[in-house]
C-alpha cells in the first residue's frame, strides 16, 4: 500500500471521527427544537420518534406569552451587554499594562488571573450573597452586572494580554516617534488591531454571562428581574413539567447568543489564531 493510500485512508477515518462527534455534540441541540416545535400528545411519545412533524408553534406562544418573558429578556440583555462592556474597557487597559510594562507584582497579578478561573463558582455564592446585601445590592442587575465582572474580567485580561503581545511594540514605537503619546499610540495603532481579539473575547464573555443560572437564581428574587435561565424553571410546576413551553424558551434563550456568533465567527477564528501565535 503506497504513502498516498495510507494518508488518505486516515484522513477518511479522521474526518468519520470528526463527524461522529459533531452528531453527538448536536444532537440534543436538534432533539432541543425538536421537541418546541413538536404538540403536546407527542413529545413523550413510546417509543420516541427522532425524524421531524407534524408541527406546532403553540410552544412558542406560550413561552412569549409568558408574564415575566420580555422582562426577563430585557434583564438578561442588560446583565450580558453590561458585564461584556465594562469588562472589554478594563480588561483591554489592563492586560495593555501587563504585556507591555514591567513592574513589580506583574507575574503575582498573572496567577492570581489563572487561580481565580480555578475557584468552582459554587463555592462563593454565599459570600457573594453575603456581601452584596451588605452593599443593599441584592435583587438588584448592578450587583450581578459586579459579580459577574469578578469572573470576566480575569478571563478578558488572560485572553487579551495574548492578543497584545502577538502585536508587535515597534509600532507603537514608531507612531509615537511620529508624535503620538501612549495613550495615542494605543487607540490608533494597538486597538484596530485588536479588534478579532476584542470580538472572541466579548463573545465568550457574552455566552458565560448569559447563561449563568446560580448567581442569578440566588441574587434576583423578583420575578420581574431574574434571567432568562432562571425564567426556565417557571415551565416546572406542582403539576409537572411543561416539556414543550420549555424546549421552546431554551431555544428562545440560545437563540441571540447563537446568532452573534455566527455573524462574527469568521473574526472570533482568525482572532483565535492571532492570539495563539504568542501568549
Amino acid at each position: 500500500m503506497s504513502i498516498d493510500s495510507r494518508r488518505r485512508r486516515r484522513r477518511r477515518r479522521a474526518d468519520a471521527v470528526g463527524l461522529a462527534a459533531a452528531a453527538v455534540m448536536a444532537f440534543p441541540v436538534y432533539w432541543m427544537v425538536l421537541t418546541a416545535f413538536r404538540p403536546a400528545s407527542r413529545i413523550l411519545h413510546v417509543p420516541p420518534r427522532f425524524w421531524p412533524g407534524p408541527f406546532t408553534l403553540d410552544n412558542f406562544r406560550r413561552a412569549i406569552g409568558s408574564d415575566t418573558f420580555w422582562a426577563n429578556a430585557r434583564s438578561s440583555v442588560v446583565v450580558g451587554v453590561g458585564t461584556v462592556l465594562i469588562s472589554l474597557v478594563v480588561g483591554t487597559l489592563a492586560a495593555f499594562a501587563v504585556a507591555r510594562f514591567a513592574f513589580a507584582g506583574r507575574r503575582a497579578l498573572i496567577l492570581v488571573l489563572l487561580a481565580v478561573q480555578t475557584i468552582p463558582l459554587i463555592a462563593l455564592v454565599i459570600p457573594v450573597y453575603l456581601l452584596l446585601n451588605d452593599l443593599a445590592l441584592t435583587d438588584t442587575l448592578t450587583g450581578v452586572i459586579l459579580t459577574y465582572l469578578a469572573f470576566a474580567l480575569p478571563f478578558t485580561v488572560w485572553m487579551l494580554r495574548g492578543f497584545i503581545v502577538a502585536i508587535p511594540p515597534e509600532l507603537e514605537e514608531a507612531a509615537m516617534v511620529d508624535g503620538c503619546g501612549r495613550l495615542g499610540a494605543f487607540r490608533r495603532v494597538t486597538l484596530p488591531l485588536l479588534a478579532p481579539g476584542l470580538i472572541a473575547t466579548s463573545i465568550f464573555g457574552l455566552v458565560q454571562a448569559w447563561n449563568e443560572y446560580v448567581l442569578a437564581y440566588v441574587l434576583l428574587s423578583g420575578n420581574d428581574k431574574r434571567t432568562l435561565p432562571v425564567w426556565l424553571v417557571s415551565f416546572q410546576t406542582g403539576f409537572g413539567t411543561d416539556y414543550g413551553g420549555l424546549m421552546a424558551g431554551a431555544t428562545l434563550t440560545a437563540l441571540p447568543v447563537v446568532v452573534a456568533f455566527l455573524l462574527v465567527q469568521r473574526r472570533i477564528a482568525a482572532g483565535l489564531a492571532t492570539g495563539a501565535v504568542r501568549g
